[in-house]
C-alpha cells in the first residue's frame, strides 16, 4: 500500500474536480510512492495530531480541513502551519486534505448530517453548475452495442436516478483515407460511406479521461470523431448542501432539543422561534450563511448550519429558523465517514479515527 492507492480511494468518494477553487485540496506534504504504516483520519491538523499519528505508526494523515491554505513562503516554525508542516516533513509523515469536495458530494459531509438527523427524502440543497459534460461520438452501426455499454460502463449516461441515458441518431457517416491511413473499413485513397449511429451522453466531468480512454479502446475506427460540450444543467448529485424531511413534523423547541442530542453539542445559536411545526430541514455543514437564501427557496423550515453573523439572523424574517451548530460540531461526524468509507476499501489495513480534539472554540 502507497499513499496514491489511498488517494485513488479517497477521490473516488470525493473528485478534487469539485472542490470550490479557493480551496487548496489533495496532497499537502509527503511522497505519493511512500509506503503507507498506517492512516490518522482527522477533521484538522494540529500538533496534537502529528503526535498521535507517531504514536500509532502513521505516516499518512487524512485531514478534512487543509493546514495550508495560503501560500507558504519560509518553514522557520514562526506559526502553527509551518511548525505542523515541519514536523510532518522531518517524520515522513504525508498529509492529505479533502474538504470541499467531500462538501460536494451526494454521500459526503451534509449526507452524514442529514443521516445523524434521520431525513428521508434528501437531495443537494444548492446543485452546482458547469459539472455536467456530453459526448457525441458516431459509431458503426453494427458496434454501437459495444461501444454504448462499455461508455455506460465507465460512468457515461448517469442522469440523478437514472442509468444508461444516451440519444441514438441514424445516419451515414463517410471518409477517405490518405496514404498514411490505416482504415478498419475500405481501403487508402478510397470513399467510403458506412450505417453509423449517431450517439450522445451525458457524463460527469471527473469521468472524463476514464471515458475517453474507454471510447479509444473500444470503437474500431482508427481515428475516432467525437465532441466534448461543457453544460450548464445543474448536476442534482454535486453541489453545496442538503435538504430533506424529518420523518414527523416537531416544534421548534422540541427540535432545537433533538438537534441538540443528535448533533452531540449543549450551544446553539439560533434566530427568534415562532410556534411553528419543522418538518423540511436544510443542512449545510461549516459556514453556510451563503444558503439562507436557497433554503428559504425551497421551503425549509430549519437551516442547520455554522459561523452566522448578527445580521445574518435578520434575514430569517418569519421565513425559516435559522441554527448555528458550531463550525466544528456540524462537521465533527467527517472523520467517522471517512473511516467507515476508508475501512471498507481497504479492509485488513490501519484505517485509525483520531481521537485528539481539535476544536479552537471552547465554551463556558
Amino acid at each position: 500500500m502507497i499513499v496514491q492507492n489511498v488517494i485513488t480511494h479517497l477521490e473516488e468518494l470525493s473528485p478534487l474536480t469539485y472542490a470550490e477553487e479557493y480551496d487548496n485540496v489533495g496532497l499537502l506534504v509527503g511522497n505519493r510512492k511512500a509506503q503507507v504504516t498506517g492512516v490518522l483520519v482527522t477533521l484538522d491538523t494540529t500538533e496534537g495530531v502529528i503526535e498521535e499519528a507517531l504514536k500509532n505508526k502513521c505516516n499518512l494523515i487524512v485531514s478534512f480541513h487543509p493546514i495550508i491554505f495560503k501560500g507558504l513562503k519560509k518553514l522557520t516554525g514562526h506559526n502553527y502551519v509551518e511548525r505542523i508542516v515541519i514536523q510532518a516533513i522531518k517524520n515522513d509523515i504525508a498529509i492529505y486534505a479533502i474538504h470541499t469536495a467531500l462538501d460536494n458530494v451526494i454521500n459526503g459531509v451534509n449526507d452524514a448530517i442529514c443521516r445523524r438527523m434521520e431525513l428521508r427524502n434528501k437531495h443537494i440543497l444548492i446543485p452546482q453548475k458547469g459539472t455536467l459534460k456530453k459526448l457525441i461520438t458516431y459509431v458503426p452501426k453494427s458496434n454501437l452495442v459495444k461501444v454504448r455499454n462499455e461508455l455506460f460502463r465507465v460512468g457515461a449516461g448517469r442522469l440523478e436516478h437514472y442509468n444508461k441515458c444516451s440519444f441514438n441518431i441514424d445516419g451515414k457517416g463517410t471518409f477517405e483515407g490518405n496514404v498514411t491511413s490505416n482504415p478498419t473499413i475500405g481501403s487508402q485513397g478510397a470513399f467510403y460511406e458506412n450505417a453509423e449511429v449517431q450517439l450522445s451522453l451525458i457524463f460527469e466531468k471527473h469521468l472524463e479521461k476514464n471515458i475517453l480512454q474507454t471510447l479509444f479502446a473500444t470503437h474500431p475506427y482508427e481515428k475516432v470523431a467525437y465532441e466534448i460540450l461543457s453544460i450548464d444543467n445543474h448536476n442534482h448529485n454535486i453541489g453545496m448542501g442538503m435538504i430533506g424531511e424529518l420523518p414527523e413534523a416537531m416544534e421548534e423547541l422540541r427540535f432545537l432539543k433533538f438537534l441538540k442530542q443528535k448533533m452531540n453539542t449543549s450551544f446553539i445559536k439560533h434566530s427568534k422561534t415562532f410556534n411553528r411545526k419543522i418538518k423540511k430541514v436544510a443542512v449545510l455543514g461549516g459556514s453556510g450563511s451563503f444558503a439562507i437564501e436557497h433554503a428559504i427557496k425551497q421551503n425549509a423550515d430549519v437551516l442547520i448550519t455554522a459561523d452566522l453573523k448578527y445580521h445574518d439572523f435578520f434575514k430569517a424574517e418569519h421565513n425559516i429558523l435559522l441554527a448555528d451548530i458550531g463550525h466544528y460540531e456540524s462537521e465533527q461526524y467527517t472523520k467517522s465517514l471517512l473511516v467507515a468509507y476508508l475501512t471498507k476499501k481497504i479492509p485488513n489495513f490501519a484505517i485509525i479515527l483520531s481521537n485528539t480534539d481539535t476544536n479552537p472554540i471552547k465554551y463556558s
